[in-house]
């Protein structure tokens, strides 16, 4: 399969059904997902070899906070329940692509990549519950300036598994400080897309030098009386695949999700 064309980009993507965006990006188009299929989880993805899969599974179970896994296909298996008629290989808007640790491509279409000894995780996304946060009244920046969420590196380390190690990568939204413990508790309540932040106020603490020179995505302005606020990001795997060198993953581009088929009151817990 091949994207042939470049749609518009829909005047309400938050509107859109899972598979009907889905259907876009398959056609080519391209755009960060934070605020499409509005009550839809999204996910991130990490693709391995059969034989590098159980290091990569471990390192989800041991590292569930920045990992939390929601599905996986089999070696070969291109669809599966969360994106019911859908294909892994072109439904999400930007892959990307790693060999021995090193990105060698951001495709559109990763058929002319695929293996049938690739098996495909997927991963809980933050993107889920900001449409929670939005509705207990807590405006996303990036959302509202029309960028890609800003992602670091940050110097909290990852328990190791088997050949795979590496720091885990947050996602950064500022909050308005009397709003911080309303946002920890909204998101407390979505453990499978990474719940509660792991940490607030001072990027230094946890290894970020700029929060103007994000790793992954864009900055955002903060506005005054606001705190940045950081959570577990599903990028974490990525950023393990770079320091671990394995000879090929696959991952979607930070901030292009897959939009699953799951409602986002699916992972909420009581």
């Amino acid at each position: 399969m091949t994207k042939t064309g470049t749609p518009a980009l829909p005047g309400e993507p938050g509107q859109l059904a899972p598979a009907a965006a889905r259907a876009l990006f398959r056609a080519g188009l391209v755009s960060p997902t934070a605020g499409w299929s509005r009550g839809f989880a999204q996910a991130n993805l990490i693709i391995v070899p059969k034989a590098l899969a159980f290091d990569v599974l471990l390192f989800a179970q041991r590292n569930p906070k920045p990992c939390p896994i929601l599905g996986v296909l089999d070696a070969g298996e291109t669809s599966g329940p969360l994106l019911a008629g859908g294909d892994i290989r072109t439904d999400v808007p930007r892959y990307t692509v790693y060999e021995n640790g090193t990105m060698v491509a951001e495709p559109v279409d990763i058929s002319g990549y695929w293996r049938e000894d690739l098996v495909t995780f997927i991963v809980g996304c933050s993107f889920t519950f900001e449409a929670a946060l939005q509705d207990g009244g807590i405006s996303i920046a990036h959302i509202d300036q029309g960028v890609n969420v800003p992602m670091y590196r940050s110097s909290i380390r990852c328990a190791p598994a088997g050949s795979i190690s590496g720091p885990m990568v947050v996602s950064m939204r500022p909050v308005p400080a009397s709003q911080v413990a309303d946002a920890v508790r909204i998101t407390s309540r979505y453990p499978a897309v990474h719940g509660a932040p792991v940490h607030v106020g001072n990027p230094a603490e946890i290894g970020i030098a700029d929060l103007g020179r994000p790793d992954f995505g864009d900055p955002v302005s903060i506005p005054t009386g606001h705190l940045p606020v950081f959570w577990a990001c599903g990028v974490t795997p990525q950023a393990a695949i770079m320091e671990s060198r394995p000879a090929l993953a696959i991952g979607h581009a930070p901030g292009h999700m897959l939009i699953t088929d799951a409602r986002d009151s699916r992972y909420l817990v009581p």
